[in-house]
């Protein structure tokens, strides 16, 4: 009984283990020759998907019907566009987009913006939506 206690926690503990992981995200590095955005997902489950984004120049006005997104800024800045309310964004700051919110971002500096994305539920690109105007 012994043995199968401890065979059913090894393999639980190892099930468990792999589901989890640890990565630095400061050493990703876009590729070379991305013209504006360049998207890399990290990780995703049916509850929610993870993105490192990097952007030249901008992320033209769109919003999701289904999804709420956070983004964190890793480095760079520029001018966010958040439905009615412009606002400068830098290295540190969080943002929180509910699901139906226009949003939008121009990059201001020498380098690429890098931010951190997380939507929820799991995102699959299908999602986006022009808020440009007419």
């Amino acid at each position: 009984m012994t043995r199968f206690i401890l065979t059913t926690v090894a393999v639980i503990a190892a099930f468990t283990l792999n589901a989890q992981q640890v990565m630095n995200i400061e050493s990703f590095q876009p590729e070379l020759n991305y013209e504006n955005i360049h998207v890399y997902q990290i990780d995703n489950d049916p509850l929610t998907s993870t993105f490192l984004i990097w952007v030249k120049d901008n992320v033209p006005p769109h919003f999701h019907k289904e999804h709420t997104e956070v983004v964190y800024v890793i480095q760079g800045n520029g001018t966010l566009v958040l439905g009615d309310q412009t606002k400068f964004i830098k290295e540190g700051d969080y943002i929180f987009i509910p699901k139906g919110t226009p949003h939008s971002v121009k990059v201001s500096g020498d380098k690429p913006m890098k931010v951190l994305s997380v939507q929820t539920p799991e995102f699959d690109g299908s999602d986006r939506h022009s808020a440009s105007p007419e």
